[in-house]
């Protein structure tokens, strides 16, 4: 593989030609393969299953909306004359979540590359932040992800090998004001990965994270838009001098 340009996703924009790719790898090395995404029904989670998809990768789309991610699912095969499977699951259930996993294997009859793309967030300081509402982003972002990664090893992995990338974020690496539920999501997640890469690592399982920053165009960005637009402000205006 040489050295390439990266790809470059213009979030938002569901046309074939707001694709552009500078061949960052080579295509084969996804095609024929099968990925299973959380999260894959909008906006980073849908743009790595049509990254895949063009490059001759089927993939399996969860989200707990079955009919907004049925779909994400038609349009991304319609766009790639790829397969994809959608299917609803609720990462925060280890139930739901081996019924997706075992109808994904009965499908394609394989899994190789996790990505775990589900998350949850919202702007909300932390003295009015609900115990609820901490536990439920902890639980889809960080159990969430334990839970897919778990069952698709002791389904597939384990004795397969495969391939886990973990969506994480910016968040953990510096305090930020209305942001302590993500951020402490979000670092867990960073630690379980570095955890997983070396506990799985000699079985042939590779463990990794990926960490965007903000991506217009996106779900979360719509919601955290204005902050991220005037970063400095709530800082400033949560100074005690």
């Amino acid at each position: 593989m040489g050295s390439r340009c990266p790809i470059i996703l213009l979030l938002g924009d569901p046309r074939p030609e707001a694709f552009i790719d500078f061949q960052a790898w080579d295509p084969r090395r996804v095609g024929d393969k099968v990925a299973f995404i959380t999260g894959g029904g909008s906006g980073i989670g849908f743009r790595i299953a049509e990254i895949f998809m063009r490059h001759g990768c089927h993939t399996i789309i969860a989200s707990r909306n079955l009919s907004r991610v049925s779909m994400a699912a038609e349009k991304l095969a319609n766009a790639t004359s790829q397969r994809c499977l959608p299917l609803s699951m609720d990462v925060r259930s280890p139930t739901a979540v081996m019924a997706a996993v075992d109808q994904a294997l009965e499908e394609f009859g394989k899994i190789d590359i996790l990505i775990n793309c589900a998350a949850g967030n919202f702007l909300c300081p932390a003295s009015a932040l609900s115990f609820n509402a901490f536990k439920t982003v902890v639980d889809i972002d960080t159990i969430g992800t334990f839970n897919v990664s778990r069952v698709v090893y002791e389904k597939f992995f384990r004795d397969h090998g495969g391939v886990i990338v973990n969506i994480t974020a910016t968040l953990s690496f510096r305090g930020q004001v209305l942001q302590v539920h993500a951020g402490t999501a979000k670092a867990a997640v960073d630690a379980m990965t570095r955890h997983l890469a070396v506990e799985w690592g000699p079985q042939n399982i590779r463990v990794n994270s990926l960490v965007p920053g903000p991506i217009s165009g996106t779900e979360g960005f719509r919601r955290l838009g204005k902050v991220l637009r005037e970063p400095r402000a709530p800082i400033k205006a949560s100074r005690p001098w």
